[in-house]
């Protein structure tokens, strides 16, 4: 199995899967493009980062015509910490998992210009700002009796459809130096599998392929755990026009780190030749992008304003790296020649050779829309539609043959526009004000993106916020959590053979994250 069709496998539950092997990056550029909620404690407090809403240093990364209503300069730090809790249920047991990290949500510095009384362009500010716009923390555990299939099952496969012998993955070896390209190929060498058909002297044997204690259950115990984020620095620079028209445009710089492990370890009950077998997976994937915003807001009254900002997709070269061994516990004396001779396999694990690829990719494009009240000096409510042009994402490579590039351009793009449709998310928010005192509720709707229901799941999703502050002379302090719940499935490895059943994981995620910015004007 090549390195583009083992993920695809690991990656099977959360998209349509496709015939081809290359298609499966469209749920990359899915996972690289959703953003959620970003800024600091304040406008993650009120549901997000809004559209008609300024005077924040979040507006530096969201709306930059925010920027024009700062009256002084302003630095400030978000650190943040994010819990995440599962729960996942796999064939007959349900299986708890957690992870908290630390993370920097935002950092900012605003400089704003000495007011121009005498002009109508009143004043004009610039701001730099580091922002966490995704996390790729996760983590959970699956464990279940299968009583149909394991994962050596899908090795068969992969094997009876290379249709090698014995002389031809001796060849295969010899070609590669010792090396090992296919996981098939490796578990042949842990005599896990086996061919079952004599072909010829020269030959050997060839498929169709098995494996030992087939009718056995399996106690199967899935680990996954992932890291990362992709983070932003802006440069933006706004002006106020006679206090009424707000206009600003921003420059992005982001980069994704992600990274995955993944081990299956697969327990044959009553075993009489190995008592496990256990496949690994380690995938790293880092990309440099940039994108540009420009952004409107307009004061009809000193007690509403509306906004609106339109942001270019980002376009990100990317690299990754996928790695994969797979070892066996075998029963020592239990494959014997003739003479009773152990002869069973004398590696327990054999790493596959690392699987490298680059391609470009031009995430969506975004606009909100919103409109702002101010209850005078009370506090205020805000609103904003988000679109997302989810379709509109791409992918390309030069990493291959002319051929292959033709294939990856072709089958990812159809793909995205078969599996991705255009929403439209929402957030909701307010600010109750009591002396020095701020209270603040939020909440946020984000539309499902798939044009189907996969497995059966509904994955709009709902974020829930609040959060309070606190504003003195120079100095201000603001808390903000964040909570959401949301069903995802992942679904171990796949098989065609008909005869042979495999399960797929359902996962609930309890993500809980709190935000605390410190700030200081001068």
């Amino acid at each position: 199995m090549n390195r583009s069709q083992a993920k695809a496998i690991l990656f099977f539950s959360f998209l349509i899967p496709s015939s081809t092997s290359f298609a499966q990056y469209a749920s990359d550029a899915f996972r690289y493009s959703e953003i959620n909620q970003t800024g600091t404690a304040r406008f993650q407090a009120v549901g997000g980062n809004h559209a008609a809403l300024g005077g924040d240093a979040s507006t530096i990364s969201g709306n930059p015509a925010g920027l024009g209503f700062f009256t002084r300069s302003e630095v400030s730090i978000s650190p943040g910490l994010s819990n995440f809790n599962t729960d996942t249920k796999y064939i007959d047991r349900v299986t708890a998992a957690g992870k908290s990290s630390g993370n920097v949500a935002n950092a900012s510095l605003v400089i704003t210009s000495q007011p121009g009384f005498q002009r109508k362009w009143k004043r004009t500010s610039l701001g730099i700002s580091f922002s966490r716009q995704q996390s790729f923390q996760n983590k959970f555990n699956y464990t279940g009796l299968n009583n149909s299939s394991n994962f050596l099952d899908r090795a068969i496969e992969d094997a009876n459809a290379a249709g090698y012998t014995d002389e031809d993955y001796a060849q295969e070896l010899d070609d590669n130096q010792g090396t090992y390209r296919y996981l098939d190929h490796a578990y042949y060498q842990l005599q896990t599998i086996y061919p079952t058909n004599f072909v010829s002297t020269t030959e050997g044997y060839g498929p169709p392929y098995a494996r030992d204690d087939a009718r056995n259950a399996t106690l199967q115990e899935g680990f996954f755990s992932s890291k990362g984020a992709q983070t932003q620095w802006t440069i933006a620079y706004a002006g106020n026009y006679n206090d009424k028209l707000f206009v600003g445009g921003s420059l992005g710089f982001s980069r994704i780190r992600y990274n995955y492990t993944h081990m299956l370890h697969d327990s044959i009950i009553n075993a009489s030749y190995f008592h496990s077998t256990t496949n690994y997976q380690d995938f790293s994937a880092s990309g440099n992008g940039v994108n540009a915003t420009f952004g409107l807001i307009y004061k009809f009254s000193p007690t509403i304003q509306i906004g609106a900002s339109l942001t270019s997709p980002t376009f990100t070269a990317m690299r990754e790296t996928f790695n994969q061994s797979v070892a066996a516990n075998y029963i020592r004396g239990s494959i014997t020649d003739d003479n009773g001779v152990d002869v069973g396999p004398r590696d327990r694990r054999i790493s596959l050779v690392p699987n490298d690829f680059e391609y470009s990719m031009v995430s969506p494009f975004r606009g909100s829309a919103g409109a702002t009240y101010f209850f005078n000096s009370s506090g205020f409510i805000t609103g904003t539609l988000e679109f997302v042009g989810y379709s509109g994402m791409r992918l390309r490579t030069n990493f291959l043959t002319d051929q292959e590039n033709d294939d990856f351009r072709t089958n990812n793009n159809a793909e995205v526009k078969d599996v991705y449709r255009n929403v439209v998310n929402a957030r909701l928010g307010g600010e109750y004000r009591f002396g020095i005192l701020r209270g603040r509720l939020g909440i946020a709707y984000f539309a499902d993106p798939y044009y189907e229901r996969i497995d059966g799941i509904k994955r709009d999703r709902m974020l829930y916020s609040a959060g309070l502050g606190a504003r003195f002379n120079r100095i201000f302090v603001d808390l903000a959590g964040t909570y959401s719940m949301y069903k995802a499935t992942y679904t171990p490895y796949t098989l065609e053979n008909p005869d042979k059943q495999f399960y797929t994981a359902n996962i609930s995620t309890k993500p809980l994250n709190l935000v605390l910015t410190l700030g200081y004007n001068f």
